[in-house]
């Protein structure tokens, strides 16, 4: 799980664990005490227990360690800088204490000391996860003096209206200001502030504000922290991060996409969004100027390192396809959120992957000749802080959130406009960065088409849908057999079971496995690339051998063997689940050999194979009844290797078989 900052951090609820039983003098009782809290994340409590014995840095006492690590999870992470320094003065051990140092080192401005610690974590032989981390912010260090003098022509103005609480992700909607803030009466232990949640405040000015008020009864959860709003252009529709309710209990502990639509005037209850990843933080949400297509960012698995920017197409009936991931080009091993895309179709987003001036910082990506170039946006819209949830009221104004020096609160709402009148107002002596490689990138998909032997599509055909062990998803072929799209990342594999009345059950899969395209073949930073692939569906027919329709291959045995090899048991796994999805249809396991040995011998042998897959599948659950054993001796051969015929053994091993027909249909 990536460190996330304030906005971010608020959500989660993955703990680390590290520390030992400490000793029993009042000291390190209240250590203990201190300890149970950290485990629970209620990082606050554990500051307010420790500090004061963090602060006389005894030998031996590991309270400003605890102090250091709570002040990091909960995104205070200058604060954490002097109490990493104490810990380690006194030797607390910790493989990321200098790595974690160094990034606090970075927030306060001190790129030197940061520097130095880099280098002396890298000294240390961390893991390869953290070495590439390490490595890429020490070449992000040398690029900072070019991103100081980097200048975007805005002038930046502080709201008035921020308060000592948290505001961030700020939106014009109307004559009022839709914005997130920690306004709610309960307080989250994490950091001591109110639980997040959503408001609007009527705009005296484009930087001033009158007194919020809850944006809708409708959407309100006392003890869950919600925010990041998306609404979409035509106001019907919202979706936002809700997580992290506080209680050990929650079935949803991270962060994830809720909708809501607006009916007159007020909003539904909000519903979880089906493109969440229930094992992953989804948040900062954002539609598309044609309300197509929304973005979020997810660290869901399969992406480039952190957090990823995923986008998701949206069909004229309001469903949301599958999550497809931007590519290493605007993703980096470090964490991408809050995207915003401009009426010009510009992605904005923020960043500490690519080369930053402090922690998150803003960036623009757009394409230049068919190649996507990211760039930095320069001062005052990045500071030594978090620099985020940019969002444009107009081409030349909008509003950003920062938690830098001088603010009011732990996170700040900012307007910014146009100093020149320039709609490119971000390119002026601005620095464009190029990820790491690889520079190009890959946008795989899947496309499915269900049809039968002949070619005609099937309508109608119920269809689930797995991604390597995620929950199954349920779709339905349109009248074309086709089914949505679906965005594949590398090292995916797909299975699919069918269903439809009047037709035998299926299943099928996909891998991705081998088909990954060379760096050294992509011509364009950013290349789609659709597979396709038809799943064919049969009707039951007596006689009919099953392999013409389902995904199997015949099971084959050794020279003058019945046993059933390891290749072989795959095979009848599959004719197992057939079973069990067709409870209608009873099937012949029909064995063959190849023509070496006489004629009754093999009729024997065959047999015997024939039997073995029977036992087989019968020790799987499958009744008795269902399966019937039947050798065909070398009656059957496949090829031209018959007696007295000189054939290479692979020849042979084709007629050594068994073959899966239907027998019987049993009628409902």
């Amino acid at each position: 799980m990536p460190v996330k900052p304030t906005h971010i951090n608020l959500f989660s609820t993955l703990f680390i664990v590290l520390f030992a039983i400490l000793g029993c003098n009042p000291e390190r009782q209240l250590s203990k005490k201190s300890l149970k809290h950290f485990e629970r994340g209620e990082y606050e409590l554990v500051i307010q227990l420790l500090k004061p014995q963090a602060d006389k840095n005894t030998p031996g006492d590991k309270s400003a360690y605890w102090v250091a690590e709570s002040y990091r999870l909960s995104n205070r992470i200058g604060q954490a800088l002097p109490y990493y320094q104490k810990a380690s003065q006194i030797g607390i051990e910790d493989p990321l204490i200098n790595y974690h140092m160094a990034l606090s080192a970075k927030s306060m401005g001190n790129y030197e000391l940061c520097k130095t610690l880099l280098n002396k974590f890298l000294q240390s032989k961390p893991n390869r996860f953290y070495q590439i981390k390490a490595e890429i912010e020490l070449e992000n260090l040398d690029k900072i003096p070019d991103l100081l003098k980097s200048k975007s022509s805005v002038a930046l103005f502080p709201l008035m209206g921020n308060t000592s609480k948290t505001e961030f992700a700020a939106q014009k909607i109307g004559n009022e200001l839709l914005f997130t803030s920690s306004s709610k009466p309960l307080i989250y232990k994490n950091n001591g502030l109110p639980y997040l949640g959503l408001y609007s405040a009527p705009l005296l000015k484009e930087n001033e504000i009158s007194t919020p008020r809850l944006f809708s009864p409708q959407l309100y959860q006392e003890n869950a922290n919600d925010g990041t709003p998306a609404i979409s252009h035509d106001g019907n529709m919202l979706v936002f991060a809700r997580g992290n309710t506080g209680k050990s209990k929650d079935p949803s502990p991270d962060v994830d996409l809720y909708i809501s639509k607006k009916n007159g005037n007020t909003w539904s209850e909000p519903a979880l969004l089906a493109i969440s990843d229930s094992l992953a933080w989804d948040g900062s949400p954002c539609f598309s100027a044609d309300d197509r297509t929304l973005y979020f960012s997810s660290n869901r698995r399969g992406g480039k390192g952190g957090l990823d920017l995923y986008r998701v197409p949206i069909d004229n009936s309001g469903r949301f396809g599958r999550p497809i991931n931007l590519g290493s080009v605007i993703n980096t091993p470090g964490d991408e959120i809050f995207p915003y895309v401009s009426e010009n179709g510009k992605l904005y987003f923020s960043s500490d992957g690519h080369p930053s001036i402090g922690g998150l910082d803003l960036y623009v990506a757009s394409r230049n000749e068919n190649e996507i170039v990211v760039e930095h946006l320069g001062t005052p819209m990045n500071s030594i802080g978090d620099d985020f949830a940019l969002h444009m009221s107009d081409p030349l104004s909008g509003y950003i959130s920062s938690n830098r020096p001088g603010g009011q609160g732990d996170d700040d709402i900012y307007y910014f406009k146009s100093a020149g009148q320039d709609e490119h107002w971000w390119t002026d002596d601005t620095t464009s960065t190029k990820s790491a490689e690889p520079l190009k990138s890959v946008n795989y998909a899947l496309g499915v088409q269900v049809v039968q032997p002949d070619g005609k599509a099937i309508s109608n055909v119920q269809i689930s849908v797995r991604r390597n062990n995620e929950t199954s998803e349920a779709q339905t072929s349109d009248k074309n057999g086709r089914i949505e799209t679906i965005s594949l990342n590398p090292g995916d594999e797909i299975f699919f079971k069918l269903e439809k009345d009047g037709f035998i059950s299926a299943r099928s899969s996909f891998s991705m496995e081998g088909r990954e395209i060379p760096q050294a073949l992509l011509k364009k930073a950013v290349t789609d690339t659709t597979f396709q692939i038809k799943i064919v569906m049969d009707q039951p027919e007596i006689g009919k051998e099953i392999s013409q329709f389902y995904q199997l291959n015949s099971i084959y045995y050794d020279l003058d063997k019945s046993d059933i090899r390891s290749d072989a048991a795959a095979e009848l796994d599959k004719i197992v689940n057939f079973l069990q999805d067709n409870p209608q249809v009873n099937l012949e396991l029909g064995a063959h050999t190849d023509s070496r040995a006489t004629a009754i011998y093999n009729q024997k042998l065959s047999q015997r194979r024939a039997e073995s897959a029977v036992r087989y599948i019968l020790q799987r659950g499958i009744s008795k009844d269902r399966i019937k054993p039947k050798g065909y001796g070398e009656s059957q051969l496949l090829n031209e290797c018959a007696d007295g015929v000189d054939c290479p053994e692979e020849m042979h091993q084709q007629n050594r078989r068994t073959e899966f027909k239907i027998i019987q249909i049993k009628q409902d």
